[in-house]
């Protein structure tokens, strides 16, 4: 719906312009109002997509701590949900697993071959079928590339990332529980040798 002018407001509020300017700006940066030309400002529902805006400027230092708290999380979400993988999980699923991997596998350069890791993870949480853990991935996408960028860097090349997210595959796809959570373990706490205590 359409907001009513910035004049219009002041009058309707007592309010002079720069409040209404500011309370408009604050609006924007939330992602409720969007000013459109020749319209003005308008509500909207972006809030999310303002959110991940917001996160995206994460300046956070990658510590051993950062590591530990993400990778802890991840943990949580990507070896917790083995019951509902092993449920959901169709053979388009593998086969799309597969082809995320072989295209990291293949990719060009530190950010690429993040990318594809990030969304061989991604492709992972939406098979549980959780819209809420995808919003979270989402958000938490800056810091989780910069977690794989550096372990990307750290092995110089796409292998041995490939023949851990193979071996993740095969497990779920032969629907081995143990081999499953400890492959999947394994290949989350690989980064942890580049921290020191």
């Amino acid at each position: 719906d359409p907001l009513p002018s910035e004049r219009e407001l002041g009058e309707m509020f007592s309010s002079s312009r720069t409040p209404v300017r500011e309370a408009m700006r604050i609006l924007k940066a939330y992602g409720v109002v969007e000013v459109r030309p020749k319209v003005g400002a308008v509500i909207i529902d972006r809030r999310m997509d303002a959110v991940f805006d917001l996160y995206s400027f994460n300046t956070l230092e990658l510590s051993r701590q950062t590591f530990l708290e993400t990778q802890g999380f991840r943990q949580l979400i990507e070896v917790g949900a083995a019951d509902q993988l092993f449920t959901r999980t169709s053979e388009d699923d593998i086969s799309e697993l597969r082809a995320i991997n072989d295209t990291m596998r293949e990719a060009e350069g530190l950010h690429g071959r993040a990318l594809q890791d990030f969304n061989f993870h991604l492709k992972l949480v939406s098979i549980v079928g959780n819209q809420q853990l995808l919003e979270i991935y989402r958000i938490m996408k800056p810091v989780m590339l910069k977690i794989m960028e550096n372990g990307v860097n750290r092995i110089k090349s796409g292998d041995v990332n490939f023949d851990e997210h193979a071996g993740i595959v095969d497990a779920l796809e032969s629907r081995n529980r143990i081999a499953f959570q400890y492959r999947m373990s394994q290949h989350l706490e690989a980064g942890l040798a580049l921290f020191k205590e």
